[in-house]
């Protein structure tokens, strides 16, 4: 399935039904009176966020989505059908975004079976029923149905994982994901092999989490560079991170800085995360050499530096067992800031 993380839509509520201008005609009822109905009352513009999709694909080929409108009102007082809702179902973790310069955030889908009414649907007219009066026996007048909203929107997509797999391209970021969870990312000896995210389910000790695999990131790619930055998005969701740099290439330090500085110019506090930093590949280098590495990257660094291979899965347990003991953290974290939360909001 073709990966699309933006896209842009049309979406209209229904209009209400008009109202009826109906009279009462019934033998042995000499005055019969009105008796027009309301118009029924448009279809709502909702968005569902449902399990089972990662892409916003299905968007790229249907870009205009309006709701029925409600039926006109009929006589003897009945009120016409109302227009069906149109439910658009989107994937977990779609930010939906209004069309202007700013691209304000309107509502953000998190959880599966969240919905959000976007528009309402146009109300129903009144039937002439409601314009008699002691001098108006006979009105002819009736009520229009209201007119729907329209609006055009941009759906984007950040996925949900529990940990960001980033580094420089060819750092072994898909050969390290196929080899603990389920997934099957692209693997090639060239530089941007991935060309979009992936998600895999690492299963460790008892426990899971969801990795996220993104694109390499190069020197500018904050100013577009490469691939540029446009799918670190998806990690901004993400409780830690793990940074790999090449062991099996020169200049490790270099490597780690670059990755660094293009995360901090995109913001969004991805630089503030936690981060365990692994040296991989180290299965095609020399014990010294990699220890000269090592002993460079935690002295620029300032923290403890993993090595890992995806081949041989040398280290990676423990790069496992601290990614899970760090998410657990953040998770509890998180329950515990929704908990004091609840408990301090009150309605008086």
């Amino acid at each position: 399935m073709q990966f699309l993380d933006q896209a842009k839509i049309f979406i209209a509520s229904g209009a209400g039904g008009d109202g009826a201008v109906s009279f009462r005609r019934e033998k042995f009822v000499e005055y019969g009176g009105p008796d027009g109905g309301d118009g029924g009352k448009g279809g709502d513009i909702i968005f569902e966020c449902v399990d089972g999709l990662n892409t916003l694909i299905d968007f790229r080929y249907s870009q205009h989505f309006k709701a029925k409108r409600g039926a006109h009102g009929m006589g003897r007082n009945r009120t016409g059908p109302g227009g069906d809702d149109l439910v658009i179902r989107v994937p977990v973790g779609t930010q939906i975004l209004a069309d202007d310069e700013e691209r304000t955030l309107i509502v953000d889908m998190t959880r599966v079976g969240q919905r959000a009414i976007l528009l309402k649907g146009g109300d129903g007219g009144k039937g002439n029923d409601h314009y008699k009066t002691s001098t108006n026996r006979a009105p002819r007048q009736f009520q229009a149905g209201f007119p729907g909203k329209d609006m055009w929107v941009w759906l984007r997509l950040k996925l949900l994982a529990d940990v960001g797999l980033v580094g420089q391209p060819n750092a072994g970021k898909s050969s390290l994901i196929n080899a603990i969870s389920n997934t099957n990312a692209k693997v090639g000896n060239y530089a941007f092999t991935t060309l979009k995210p992936q998600l895999g389910v690492v299963a460790h000790k008892g426990q899971e989490l969801v990795m996220a695999d993104i694109p390499g990131l190069i020197a500018g790619a904050a100013e577009g560079v490469g691939i540029g930055d446009r799918f670190l998005g998806h990690i901004e969701r993400c409780r830690v991170l793990l940074h790999l740099v090449d062991a099996s290439q020169p200049g490790p330090v270099e490597q780690w800085r670059v990755v660094r500085e293009e995360l901090s110019a995109y913001g969004g506090g991805l630089d503030e995360k936690p981060e365990i930093l692994a040296l991989s590949k180290v299965d095609l280098i020399t014990p010294q050499a990699l220890a000269a590495k090592k002993r460079a990257l935690e002295q620029a660094s300032g923290a403890q530096v993993y090595t890992i291979s995806a081949a041989t899965r040398q280290g990676v347990d423990a790069v496992l067992d601290k990614l899970m003991e760090i998410a657990g953290r953040a998770q509890a974290m998180k329950v515990a800031r929704d908990q004091a939360a609840g408990q301090s909001w009150s309605p008086l």
